[in-house]
């Protein structure tokens, strides 16, 4: 797209990349065409892939007509494609130089701390202890593989004819190696009220008004049993998550409060509030210790 964006918001050069590697496997991704970095073309850089038919996923409307079976069957799917994405052998698709998953963690939680130094528009206590927490609660052995870094419903397409079966995965930009865990701990919040405080001047999410899509719970319990991963310490990456859209949010309003200072922020300060002591919330009930202060 034209115009002044955060350099890693939308990189055709690295969404790509990633599918090019990854077309190959059984992770369903559009076949890639062609990538021109010639910006006399358009403007930008760009590339080209194939049509995909499918259908988007993106509120509540598009899950309407599926039935108990399939609204579980399309969630499991959702969980096993990402089960299928982190079990690839980066290297092996020439993917190797894509990240640097050592320290990627650990680098996380020190990028979010600073960004927030940088957009916060006033102090939040919670987002302060949160922050110290993480830092002394960061795994000391995780794997490493290819990061999606904003799975969801949103950004997959699903079979017109079986809407339990994905099609494609999209929306590579912000992808990289790292801890498999950081994707499954923001799909876990976005299933829970963190993902309802996000949503809720929108239309609903996917799994919100279908009794048949199944609990945060499930969707963990999946991704253990289909991964082989352990989750002992998937709070550390669900406290991360919510920690994450609060800074992100927070960053949003500074660009608000920059661009249009007549608007009316007080419902986004209040969700970056709800946000942040939801993470702190999440930290007490850990069965982490060092989470739990």
């Amino acid at each position: 797209p034209v115009g002044a964006f955060l350099a890693t918001a939308n990189d055709m050069g690295r969404e790509y990349r990633v599918q090019t590697g990854l077309q190959n496997t059984d992770v369903p991704v559009p076949r890639t065409v062609a990538m021109c970095e010639d910006e006399s073309i358009l403007g930008v850089p760009f590339y080209l892939m194939d049509f995909v038919d499918g259908i988007v996923y993106s509120d509540s409307d598009q899950v309407a007509h599926l039935d108990q079976a399939q609204a579980l069957a399309a969630s499991d799917e959702l969980i096993d494609v990402l089960a299928r994405l982190h079990a690839v052998d980066f290297e092996a698709v020439g993917l190797g130089q894509l990240g640097k998953p050592a320290g990627f963690l650990e680098r996380q939680v020190n990028r979010w701390c600073t960004q927030w130094e940088k957009s916060k528009q006033r102090d939040l206590s919670a987002i302060d202890e949160v922050a110290e927490r993480l830092k002394r609660s960061i795994p000391t052995h995780t794997d490493a593989s290819i990061v999606h870094g904003d799975y969801s419903f949103n950004n997959t397409m699903w079979s017109r004819t079986d809407p339990s079966k994905m099609v494609a995965v999209l929306d590579w930009e912000m992808s990289t190696l790292g801890d498999p865990l950081t994707d499954l701990g923001m799909v876990s919040v976005y299933w829970g009220e963190a993902g309802a405080l996000m949503w809720r001047s929108r239309s609903p999410q996917p799994h919100r008004l279908n009794p048949g899509f199944p609990s945060g719970d499930h969707l963990l319990a999946r991704y253990e049993a289909t991964s082989g991963r352990s989750l002992r310490d998937i709070d550390v990456y669900r406290v991360l998550a919510v920690f994450k859209l609060s800074i992100i949010t927070e960053g949003a309003l500074a660009r608000i409060k920059a661009t249009r200072p007549d608007d009316d922020t007080t419902s986004t300060e209040n969700t970056i509030a709800e946000l942040a002591e939801l993470a702190l919330d999440l930290a007490n009930a850990s069965s982490v210790a060092s989470l739990r202060g």
